[in-house]
């Protein structure tokens, strides 16, 4: 047996408050790291936050001043990559001896981008992924990211991907990555529906790849006093109800769905049931028509502005 213990941290932000957030995950991954895991993901938007249920004063046609100003404060809760945060994401990794995967609002310019950062012990910030497509109102938050950041990071027990909550919805993304053979297969997310159990376990099957599905447990008691999602709350109302989850490459549930609370998922997995599990599927290889279907990707940056030397 080949093995390597694994944790998804359920956690949810202090909104606006980076460096509590920051604190907060730090205590959460050494907990992770003192129940044995080399590999801790922790969930979308985790650092910068995940604004539930606010609205930021936007209708069709219509902003606010109010809602600027409340952008202007989510804007300010977000990070530069790399920045202050990431370098002591690096150390604490090091330190530990623990790789991460962390979902952030990254900072660019004036844009704001939904992102997964990789980190390796031996090596600090060595990739990221930008959303591809921010799902619905987020779009409005977020911009989309493009085929440069769609990294598969080789970690010493396998090799790592990550997909950002409704990118796991994106087939033509998913089968790009499966090409690129990830082994764990990350899945920050804020996605705490029920149905979101039988998406990962389609995932982990399809992809023959262990899954892990780090959510958010989000309570009123996260945002600030004058942040208001949900008309007559109270401290107790429950904004994201988490599900993480971690599943085998045939869909077994190794871990969770865990609900009502924080939690640290920790589950011993046996990377030799990848190789078994290829038996009768291989989604890029013994059990696809080449001849019949292609895909194409472009991974060019695609930047506003190029220089071209004078």
């Amino acid at each position: 047996m080949v093995s390597v213990v694994v944790a998804a941290i359920q956690a949810g932000s202090v909104l606006f408050d980076t460096p509590a957030t920051l604190a907060k995950g730090e205590r959460l991954i050494r907990e992770a790291a003192a129940g044995g895991a080399r590999l801790v993901v922790l969930p979308e938007a985790f650092l910068g936050g995940y604004p539930k249920g606010v609205d930021f004063g936007v209708t069709v046609g219509s902003r606010t001043a109010e809602g600027r100003d409340l952008f202007r404060r989510y804007r300010e809760a977000a990070i530069a990559v790399p920045g202050a945060e990431t370098t002591r994401l690096a150390e604490l990794s090091g330190q530990l001896g623990v790789d991460l995967v962390i979902g952030v609002i990254e900072r660019d310019g004036g844009t704001l981008y939904c992102t997964a950062l990789f980190f390796t012990a031996a090596d600090g910030l060595v990739a990221k992924h930008r959303k591809l497509l921010p799902t619905a109102a987020e779009r409005y938050l977020w911009g989309q990211g493009d085929g440069s950041t769609m990294p598969a990071v080789q970690a010493e027990y396998g090799v790592l991907g990550a997909a950002i909550c409704w990118e796991n919805y994106l087939p033509l993304f998913r089968q790009t990555m499966y090409a690129k053979g990830v082994d764990l297969w990350c899945a920050p997310t804020v996605d705490d529906r029920d149905q979101w159990q039988a998406t990962m376990r389609h995932i982990a099957l399809e992809g023959r790849c262990f899954v892990i599905s780090a959510n958010q447990y989000l309570t009123r008691a996260d945002l600030p006093a004058d942040v208001h999602p949900v008309q007559g709350d109270s401290p107790d109302t429950v904004l994201i109800n988490g599900g993480s989850t971690i599943v085998s490459p045939l869909g077994d549930i190794l871990a969770g769905p865990a609900r009502g609370g924080e939690a640290v998922l920790l589950a011993e997995l046996d990377l030799t049931d990848r190789d078994g599990s290829f038996l009768d599927f291989d989604p890029v290889g013994h059990y696809s028509r080449p001849d019949i279907f292609s895909l194409s990707v472009d991974e060019t940056p695609r930047d506003t502005v190029t220089w071209r030397p004078r």
